[in-house]
């Protein structure tokens, strides 16, 4: 699908191109969302551009992904997408500057395209660039990443306290530390596509910033570049930090997982202890000899229980003097 963004007044509008259709010569943004050949191929013959294919995005030489081409510049960031489900996962996105016109090549939804989308159809200045436009959706992925490291943040420190949750709150631990595991495996697995998406808007607004020279972009843009490249380094080192969290948080449930089986583990070891002088005096009574002068003792039944009674205790009084229990 080709969607293509003309100025009207104070806004953009939306229009969706058919394979075969015109383009608006005032376009400022051309969005290829899962592209046909045609599509491809229309666009290419408007504007004088090759647009990679799929196959090209996904390679991960950073020469493959940011470079200059006949005058336009191709960059290609990894983006997340369904971050707020249960399968997040990222998609390669390429944005192609050439003549103050913006390229967009993508195979998925990234939100911040709708959230872009949405603003300027709703406002914008009359005057605006594909420079501008890009650098909105810079921002919006910027911001989405925060947002998504806010909320893992936020749930690796609830899986954090239920680890290390006060004694004596009574839980089922066999479902709360599925659910633990659970969480932490899906909360790393995100924190790593997000600061893997983190890396590569790094690399891409640094080759903006070198480029922006070239470009002629104003003064005003290249501060809001170096704001950028700052927000971007300060995610990355708060992703890392979750990711080491994480991991810390992996090893303390192992661990408590290891404490819980051992004094499962310890409690069938000192049963067996304790009922096994009990079940030696048994066995001895219980032998069929001739000659057990007990056996004719009026108090012998009556001795051997106190007995076995008298070994079972003994046993788990020692135990707790020694304090193993």
């Amino acid at each position: 699908m080709l969607i293509v963004y003309v100025p009207r007044g104070s806004s953009l509008e939306r229009l969706v191109v058919g394979e075969p259709g015109a383009i608006a010569d005032n376009a400022v943004w051309f969005d290829l969302v899962t592209p046909t050949t045609a599509e491809d191929k229309l666009l290419e013959r408007v504007l004088g551009i090759a647009i990679p294919t799929r196959e090209e995005m996904q390679e991960i030489e950073v020469s493959s992904r940011l470079y200059a081409e006949n005058g336009a510049r191709y960059m290609t960031a990894i983006l997340m997408c369904q971050s707020d489900t249960a399968s997040p996962r990222t998609t390669p996105v390429t944005f192609i500057l050439t003549g103050h016109k913006l390229v967009t090549v993508r195979y998925d939804e990234p939100k911040p395209f709708s959230l872009v989308s949405n603003k300027l159809g709703r406002t914008c200045t009359p005057t605006i660039s594909g420079e501008a436009i890009m650098m909105d959706l810079l921002d919006a992925v910027i911001d989405r990443a925060a947002d998504i490291l806010e909320r893992a943040g936020a749930d690796i420190d609830r899986a954090s306290h239920d680890i290390f949750e006060p004694e004596g709150r009574r839980v089922d631990r066999t479902i709360t530390y599925r659910y633990i595991l659970r969480t932490i495996g899906r909360k790393g697995d995100l924190t790593s596509k997000v600061r893997e998406s983190l890396v590569s808007i790094g690399r891409l607004v640094l080759f903006l910033a070198n480029e922006a020279d070239a470009l002629k972009w104003p003064k005003e843009m290249r501060s809001q570049l170096k704001v950028m490249q700052r927000d971007v380094t300060s995610l990355s080192d708060h992703a890392s930090y979750l990711g080491n969290k994480v991991t810390f948080l992996l090893d303390a449930m192992i661990g408590v997982m290891s404490v819980e089986q051992n004094n499962i583990i310890k409690l069938f070891s000192v049963a067996a202890v304790v009922l096994m002088p009990p079940t030696l005096i048994a066995s001895i009574y219980g032998m069929n000899f001739k000659h057990m002068p007990e056996l004719d003792w009026w108090f012998g039944y009556p001795m051997a229980l106190v007995l076995m009674l008298i070994a079972a205790i003994l046993p788990y009084w020692f135990f707790k003097w020694k304090k193993w229990l």
